[in-house]
This record gives C-alpha cells, structure tokens and sequence, in this order.
C-alpha cells in the first residue's frame, strides 16, 4: 500500500486544499499528517507545541508521516516541517512526492499575519521567509517535481500534478 501522491511544501502553500481536489476527482481518501496528530494527541498542534515542545511534536510528527506512508493508499498532505526528518527523506524517496511551492507574499496572505501556528509567533512576514529559505531546498530534494501555486486556484494547481504525473 502507497499513497498515490505525497504532497510536501511550506505553511500556507495549499496541501491541504489541493489533496482534498485530487481526493475527490480520484475517488480516493486525503489524509494529513497534522490532523492525524491532533487525533491521537487529542489536542491541536498548537497546544502541543506549548505544552510539549517542538521537539515531542517533531517525533510525533515523524511516528505520523511513517504509518501514514505505510498504510494509506489516497492522497497524503504532510505538515510543513514533516520533511526536515532524514529517516522521513528517506521514507519519502519511494513515493510520488510533489512540492507545493508558494512565495512569500501568497504564503503570507494565506496564512494570515494574526495566524495562531506556533512556528509564525512574532513576525508573521519575517518568520514565513526565513521558514521558506531553509525548507524549500529540502523540499525540492524530495520531490519529483514543484508545482507553483502562486495565483492559481487549487483546481488549476490539481490540473498540472495531475497532468505531472500522467493521470
């Protein structure tokens, strides 16, 4: 069992959005790693963070992506920072991993600059690029390919994975 695409990109690039799209039109189910978490911790991600630490949530998350590969056969969006785990890159290089790839300013807008995720406390602009500058070469290293999101709908976004991946 395998996901048919494993979708990886930063905070606010549309993961979530775009697998539920290419969940529907393949009549398959869309899974996300961050809501399995929250399911099992009982808990949000953010709660997790105040109360646990990054570092819990980064083994939860890491427990998470690893069942999720192994056993869910539809579409997999995983949490921004899933891919920094160098047993995960190494899970991920047997999958159709595709990078949402979104810009600083699209990334802002959808995020929000009063957005509650505990990694943008602060300086929503200033975190959401540095975030983006130390992730985006790891993305790139696990994927197949990048889509561009910037300006696009999530039904235009699903069109070129789609059409990427010969589906």
């Amino acid at each position: 069992m395998s996901p048919s695409v494993v979708l990886v990109g930063p905070m606010g690039a549309g993961k979530t959005t775009v697998g539920r799209v290419l969940a529907r039109r393949w009549g398959v189910a869309v899974r996300d790693t961050d809501a399995d978490i929250e399911a099992d911790a009982g808990k949000p991600v953010s709660e997790i963070f105040v109360d646990e630490g990054e570092a819990h949530f980064r083994e939860l998350e890491k427990a998470a992506v690893a069942a999720a590969l192994a056993s869910h056969d539809g579409v997999l969006s995983l949490g921004g920072g899933a891919v920094l785990d160098p047993d995960t890159q190494v899970l991920l290089k047997d999958h159709a991993v595709v990078f949402l790839r979104v810009g600083l300013a699209d990334a802002v807008k959808r995020v929000g600059l009063g957005s509650a995720r505990p990694l943008l406390l602060g300086n929503v602009r200033g975190r959401v690029k540095q975030l983006l500058d130390e992730r985006t070469p790891i993305y790139e290293a696990v994927a197949r390919f990048a889509v561009e999101t910037d300006g696009r709908t999530p039904e235009q976004v699903a069109d070129d994975i789609e059409e990427r991946l010969g589906r």
